[in-house]
Formats: C-alpha cells, sequence, structure tokens
C-alpha cells in the first residue's frame, strides 16, 4: 500500500479522469447523435457522473491540505485544471439540456396548423406543447438540483475542513502541553537533586559538629580526672 502523502490525491484525480472520460463519450457521442427519450436518458446518466466527479474534487480539496508545503503548489494548480473541466462539463451539460428541451417543444409545436375556432392548434398538438414545457421545466429543474447538491456537496466539504483545522489545532496544543510538562518535570528533577545535594551537605557538617563535641568532652574530662 502506497504511504506517500499524496497517494489518495492521485487515487482522487485518476478516478475523476475515468468519470470526465465517461462523461465525455457521452456528451460527443450518445448526448448529441440520439434522439427523444435514448438523449434524455444519456443526459441523466451525465448529470449523475457530474454529482460523482464534483464529490472526486471535494475529496481532492481534503487531501491537498495534508500534502508537504514544498509539493503543494504543483497539485494546487493540478486541481485547478479538474475543476475547470468540470466546470466546462457542465455548462455543456446544460447547453445540450436546453437544445434537447427547444427540440422537442419546436417538433411539437410544427404538428397541426391553427384555426380561428382554436389558435393554439388541435387537441393533441396543445397537449405536445404542454408536455414540451413540462419537460423544458422538468431539466431546469434538475439543473437546479445539481447545482443545490454541488453546493451543499462544497458545504461539507468545507466543513470537513474545518473539522480537520479543529483536530489539528488540538494536536499542536497536545504537544505543547506535553513539551511545557517536560520541561517542569526536568525542572523539578533539578530541585529535588540540588535538595538531596543539600541533605547530605548537611548531615555531613552535623556528624563533624557532633565529632568535634565528643572530642571536647573527651579533653575537658581527661583535664579533669588527669590534673
Amino acid at each position: 500500500m502506497d504511504n506517500s502523502p499524496t497517494a489518495l490525491f492521485d487515487s482522487y484525480e485518476q478516478d475523476f479522469r475515468q468519470i470526465i472520460d465517461s462523461i465525455r463519450s457521452k456528451l460527443d457521442g450518445e448526448g448529441k447523435d440520439e434522439r427523444g427519450e435514448q438523449r434524455r436518458a444519456a443526459l441523466r446518466r451525465v448529470e449523475m457522473e457530474l454529482d460523482e466527479a464534483d464529490e472526486m474534487i471535494s475529496q481532492m480539496e481534503i487531501e491537498i491540505q495534508g500534502i508537504p508545503q514544498s509539493m503543494k503548489p504543483q497539485y494546487q494548480n493540478r486541481l485547478k485544471t479538474t475543476k475547470g473541466d468540470l466546470v466546462r462539463y457542465k455548462k455543456l451539460s446544460k447547453d445540450l439540456h436546453s437544445q434537447l428541451s427547444r427540440a422537442e417543444l419546436l417538433s411539437s409545436g410544427r404538428v397541426g396548423t391553427p384555426t380561428s375556432d382554436e389558435p393554439y392548434g388541435p387537441t393533441s398538438d396543445r397537449t405536445r406543447l404542454l408536455a414540451g414545457t413540462n419537460t423544458l421545466e422538468d431539466g431546469s429543474r434538475r439543473l437546479q438540483d445539481s447545482q443545490r447538491i454541488a453546493l451543499e456537496t462544497e458545504d461539507q466539504g468545507a466543513q470537513i475542513l474545518m473539522n480537520l483545522r479543529a483536530q489539528r489545532e488540538q494536536i499542536e496544543n497536545s504537544r505543547d502541553t506535553l513539551r511545557t510538562a517536560d520541561t517542569a518535570i526536568d525542572r523539578a528533577s533539578g530541585t529535588l537533586k540540588k535538595m538531596i545535594r543539600r541533605m547530605y551537605q548537611q548531615r555531613v557538617v552535623t556528624a563533624a559538629i557532633i565529632v568535634v563535641l565528643v572530642l571536647l568532652i573527651a579533653i575537658i574530662m581527661w583535664e579533669k580526672l588527669f590534673r
């Protein structure tokens, strides 16, 4: 297992590139060449993959925080490139949605000729017109949902980053506390050694005083007894 600080970033970037390749093939192939329900289904799959690509970018934003400063500028440029690719394909998907909705709306409007009694054409034509309008509204609603999901994902990523920063600060504070405790222990150990040294010195002085006193007493008694 690769334990390098850039391993996860590289893995998420590779997943992102695979998703983008799949999106490109659908937008350049299925999204343009197919018609009707098949084209709509292809665009729905593109929307799902765009959400997955957005999630990959969020994970890359998290992983880049742990990359060493000497390597970070290079990976920031790569992250910027992936964001640009995602924005470009989101715009292309939105344009194809709009084209599909307009095409369905226009195709439904060409059928039937309006009369004075039915200014909007036969009943079937009005139904197709309403269906086209509903399709356009559905496409707009899907785009709004995609934007909302993207914003929610971005907020979640930002919250995760804030939590990681808070945890890192806690770890750094714990390290500072340990350093302070080590310093205090060293000082206390030095103080204890000094106290023990003084205690031995005092014992030596006390013993010397006692010896001197005993000698003086012995001398005094000897003088009294033999003089």
